[in-house]
């Protein structure tokens, strides 16, 4: 669903408010006034839902999902106790679904960035990409920074940036979390080629132990904490760092979101959804049928029904 209004929005709001001063001193009167004035404001939205012909509507949009796959990443603290990665794919996902037309990029950060594939306006690659994510093994991590990615995310903007009328989506996905001896870098660098997007982060302050498949057994275990000198060893916990994650938002000029279910970011992509669909011609919202006439029906019965009652008072 999208919307495309009439007059501004804020416009229509203050002409709906004045509209509601002006009411009748009749209680049913009053109620069929402000019945009137809610129709007129959900026409002015212009609601316009989706076509069959949709899934063929092209965007100018170039999203890339920046996705941290560190061991962190399968801390149990997404939605109480699901793994953070398991958020991560359903929420990207859910995005790639509601910007369909665009074109999509998956970049992956651990030991070293990785372009897990290029541009593409093939959804199914996209989303086999993302399922196909694999959390680095434990035995070979070397610690977690997200200084790696910085610059094979500013060149693959660069790149992009070289076609005329495009815009680049970022979200970036992390849990903020740095475990080795980095200072967390500036990512200022990628702000210039950045149209919109958001950091999204995963994780708690409490945050969640991590399991992984053992090396020698083959089973999931949760990971101990082998830097403390007790023993048995407690289980390793890992946390947000919303501050590195604040850091990186400010750094590239986008929103920063606390992911704890999908809808958190839902008013983003919508909003990154309809800004697209207003930048595009009339030929590509036929793919998008309007549905003000489901309330044009009942204002006009509404309105035909005040004149007729005004007529008798006369």
């Amino acid at each position: 669903m999208i919307t495309s209004p009439i007059i501004p929005v804020w416009l229509m709001g203050i002409i709906c408010i004045i509209l509601i001063i002006l009411k009748s001193k009749n209680i049913k009167t009053f109620i069929r006034q402000l019945v009137i004035v809610i129709l007129l404001f959900m026409i002015n939205l212009r609601i316009m839902l989706p076509s069959k012909d949709a899934k063929v509507l092209e965007t100018n949009l170039d999203v890339f999902f920046v996705i941290d796959n560190t061991i962190s990443m399968v801390a149990e603290d997404y939605n109480k106790d699901e793994p953070r990665i398991d958020g991560v794919l359903a929420d990207c996902e859910y995005i790639v679904e509601e910007l369909a037309g665009s074109n999509f990029s998956v970049i992956t950060f651990s030991n070293e960035a990785k372009v897990q594939t290029p541009p593409t306006k093939d959804s199914d690659m996209t989303i086999a990409a993302l399922k196909g994510m694999r959390i680095i093994d434990p035995l070979y991590a070397k610690g977690s920074s997200m200084n790696v990615v910085i610059e094979e995310l500013e060149n693959s903007l660069q790149r992009i940036s070289e076609k005329e009328g495009r815009n680049s989506i970022v979200f970036f996905i992390s849990d903020g979390e740095i475990t080795n001896e980095d200072k967390l870098q500036s990512f200022a660098g990628a702000k210039k080629y950045i149209a919109d997007g958001a950091v999204l982060g995963y994780g708690t302050e409490e945050g969640g132990k991590m399991k992984a498949k053992d090396i020698f057994t083959e089973e999931e275990e949760y990971l101990e904490d082998n830097t403390v000198m007790t023993y048995p060893y407690p289980k390793a916990i890992s946390k947000i760092d919303e501050g590195n994650l604040k850091q990186i938002a400010d750094d590239m000029g986008i929103k920063y979101i606390h992911m704890t279910k999908q809808s958190d970011v839902k008013s983003k992509v919508e909003q990154i959804r309809n800004d697209a669909i207003e930048n595009l011609g009339d030929s590509n919202k036929k793919f998008y049928n309007d549905i003000y006439f489901i309330f044009v029906i009942p204002l006009l019965g509404m309105l035909i029904y005040e004149m007729i009652s005004y007529k008798k008072k006369l």
